[in-house]
């Protein structure tokens, strides 16, 4: 008797979530997923946004190897940390962005919060906006066009409406800088706008130091308010300080920036999570008052931050001689970089003599690169190669070595003669 009582309540309720639909698969995830069900020996992934050493495997660099057994030997608890993280490695974090001598810095006018890599920075800065953001452009963000898939679904989720200006120009495969300050002179005065600080993602393409003191004037004419994501800082060029030049030239400028950071690519902590939240705001009492206001957002969030990471950084970039050893292993990955991006460029135009330009591959910086190449052609480089890629013909500099480059060249010229 009891249980026939039960059955018809158990069977309602297993209907509960059957008006859920699928949902689209992750594009990179797809991608991931079909190379590995490949056999061809000559396969490639150029798809994965994560760092490859030349024999094409993951890569941990030795200063951090280094800073992880310090941190093992102090023999730490793991009590929690605040909602805010670490503070050691916020002030750290905040000086390799914004300079040691920043006077943003020194006068407590900068709000920092350690975030969940730079994604977490990224949705706290969306949520401070959705609440606290009143100017006359209203509760949106204008991202580039293309920006990083997961900035939309970010912002929109955070409850911002989202809007795009000019940036890439596919016929040149470089910057549409003439399109892009156009947009931006036309969008309402007092509006967000987010720039890549470098290393475009997914285009690899930059505004030149030139071109970004012209922006951060038109941003001021404007009163834009900035918001930078710094994902690749030394990681684009090598030299930390160079791809920093954006936000110190705002700063310089007089702009009260939003600043999202990540460790993963120039640290090699992709798993550890680790990243910073900034504002810049008038004067010290405003920051405090913001850095309230951040903990309120992150609370009923994630509570608090997790601690192996930040503490590996802090290790790195408080040691002398760790840090040293920390930027020649970043120029040493950039360099790699830069060189796949060279050796792919000259056995297109030599080895293979295609007459298409390929100028695009070496001007463009950063882990990725976008070739130009179609959809069918992407298709066709899968099919007859094996080479995988986002549909958008964005490849991942990363996963080319030395071993493999003639090989993607070939196919390259195959798809594209």
């Amino acid at each position: 008797m009891l249980s026939r009582t039960i059955r018809p309540a158990l069977a309602r309720g297993l209907k509960t979530w059957a008006n859920v639909p699928m949902g689209p698969p992750d594009p990179i995830l797809g991608v991931t997923e079909a190379f590995k069900a490949d056999t061809n020996q000559n396969k490639m992934n150029l798809g994965v946004g994560a760092y490859r050493d030349d024999n094409n495997k993951p890569y941990v660099l030795p200063s951090v190897r280094k800073a992880e057994q310090i941190v093992e030997q102090k023999k730490l608890d793991k009590e929690y940390l605040g909602i805010t993280g670490d503070a050691g490695f916020q002030k750290l974090a905040a000086e390799l962005a914004y300079g040691p001598d920043s006077p943003a810095l020194k006068e407590g006018r900068v709000a920092t919060a350690q975030s969940i890599s730079g994604t977490g920075a990224l949705r706290i800065g969306g949520e401070f906006l959705a609440r606290f953001f009143e100017g006359k452009g209203g509760k949106a963000i204008h991202l580039p066009t293309p920006s990083w898939g997961n900035h939309t679904p970010i912002f929109r989720d955070s409850g911002l409406q989202v809007k795009s200006y000019r940036y890439f120009d596919k016929k040149t495969n470089g910057l549409d800088f003439k399109g892009m300050v156009e947009d931006l002179k036309n969008l309402p005065n007092e509006s967000v706008v987010l720039f890549h600080a470098c290393a475009h993602n997914p285009t690899g393409v930059d505004p030149t130091p030139e071109q970004w003191v012209q922006l951060s004037q038109l941003a001021k004419e404007k009163q834009l308010l900035p918001f930078f994501d710094m994902a690749y800082q030394g990681f684009a060029s090598g030299d930390c300080e160079h791809d920093a030049f954006a936000i110190r030239q705002f700063i310089k400028d007089g702009h009260q920036i939003l600043l999202s950071q990540s460790f993963s690519k120039n640290m090699g902590l992709y798993g550890e999570r680790v990243g910073l939240f900034s504002v810049v705001t008038n004067s010290n009492e405003e920051t405090k008052r913001v850095d309230s206001q951040l903990k309120i957002i992150i609370r009923p969030l994630y509570s608090n931050p997790p601690l192996s990471g930040p503490r590996i950084v802090k290790e790195v970039l408080a040691s002398p001689e760790l840090n040293k050893q920390w930027r020649s292993e970043v120029k040493l990955m950039a360099d790699r970089i830069i060189s796949m991006r060279s050796q792919l460029r000259n056995h297109l135009e030599k080895t293979y003599g295609s007459k298409k330009p390929w100028g695009h591959i070496t001007s463009q910086i950063g882990m990725f690169a976008y070739t130009g190449l179609t959809p069918e052609q992407v298709e066709r480089l899968k099919k007859e190669f094996s080479i995988y890629l986002t549909k958008d013909g964005r490849i991942s500099i990363a996963g080319i070595t030395s071993k493999n480059v003639e090989y993607l060249a070939r196919g390259i010229h195959e798809v594209t003669k």
